[in-house]
């Protein structure tokens, strides 16, 4: 008993995410690097979103994902680089309880949904290279609004039963976070209760909610390439490719840092490696997916193009009214 009233009046009230600490001189680096590259994210996808709305020719089942994915995107990013500018240029780097909570559940519920849309764009590439036939049929508008609905409700449905286990466990006395956001592993480290039930919820939730659409990602994948490499012309072949180089460009990128940095030992030595990995796929990857679409992207070029024109016809219009 007497433990126990212990450890309720050193109730931790906040967290203090350490992130770059370690690295003082260049703080102001730092803020304006994550800044440029915050902006640019944002810019980059709005910039896809809006193009997916305006262009008819665009209006597809692989760019209504797409549209789903840069929005995605920019909420994803806006979660976590905010927090970490903030505590750049002010130094201040404690985050409340509820807003560690927060900002966990945010970010792993547009994890897991970003999980979904991708295994759903890979689907949609299978369709359209293996089932030409049977592509209009299948991916219809009904089936597409389905799966972009059941992405982010099956993620937000899986991150609310973790959290809710995660917020019963007791923190107390140690509450130093060695990294730039609030992430599960450290957080239950700092617990002073059991974590094993947490743990073990942790897993079976992966196994059941983000397994699935990396498995359906990985064999909608290894069916495109046999079918790509079945094909006899070298053109047909590489128009067939140039249809999901994107996507899958993208596909490695967030699966493989995540797998990387999850996969790695817990090792002190290894603790900075895995911010810059925590970085890649946090920060980076909603950056190079953005410029990814736009500049490997020919339908995405070609509206970007009709837009400029059509505000440069605008502009040239309004002038000539003026005069």
């Amino acid at each position: 008993m007497a433990d126990r009233n212990r450890r309720n009046e050193t109730a931790v009230t906040e967290f203090i995410l350490l992130g770059f600490g370690d690295l003082p001189n260049l703080q102001i680096l730092l803020f304006l690097m994550f800044l440029v590259i915050y902006m640019a994210t944002v810019a980059g996808n709005m910039l896809i979103t809006a193009l997916i709305v305006a262009d008819q020719h665009l209006h597809t089942p692989m760019y209504f994902f797409l549209g789903n994915l840069s929005c995605l995107e920019t909420c994803y990013t806006s979660t976590i680089l905010p927090r970490v500018l903030v505590s750049l240029l002010t130094g201040d780097k404690t985050i409340s309880f509820n807003g560690c909570f927060s900002q966990l559940y945010f970010f792993s519920a547009l994890v897991g949904t970003e999980c979904y849309l991708l295994a759903a764009m890979s689907y949609d590439r299978y369709l359209a290279i293996c089932k030409p036939l049977h592509y209009s049929t299948v991916m219809n508008s009904r089936f597409c609004l389905q799966l972009a609905a059941g992405s982010w409700l099956n993620a937000c449905l899986a991150i609310t039963i973790f959290v809710l286990f995660l917020s019963q466990l007791t923190f107390c006395g140690q509450n130093e976070i060695d990294h730039f956001y609030c992430d599960p592993v450290p957080l239950m480290e700092l617990s002073c209760s059991d974590t094993h039930l947490s743990i073990l919820m942790d897993f079976i939730l992966a196994c059941v909610f983000t397994l699935p659409p990396f498995l359906l990602t990985l064999t909608s994948y290894v069916f495109i390439l046999v079918n790509i490499l079945g094909i006899l012309s070298t053109t047909g072949r590489q128009k067939a490719f140039s249809t999901c180089s994107s996507h899958l460009t993208v596909v490695t990128i967030f699966y493989g840092t995540m797998m990387i940095f999850y996969m790695l030992p817990k090792h002190d030595t290894l603790r900075d490696l895995k911010k810059v990995l925590s970085l890649c796929f946090t920060v980076l990857t909603p950056l190079v997916n953005s410029l990814i679409y736009s500049l490997r992207n020919r339908e995405v070029k070609e509206a970007l193009s009709k837009a400029v024109s059509k505000c440069g016809f605008h502009k040239k219009h309004a002038e000539i009214l003026r005069q």
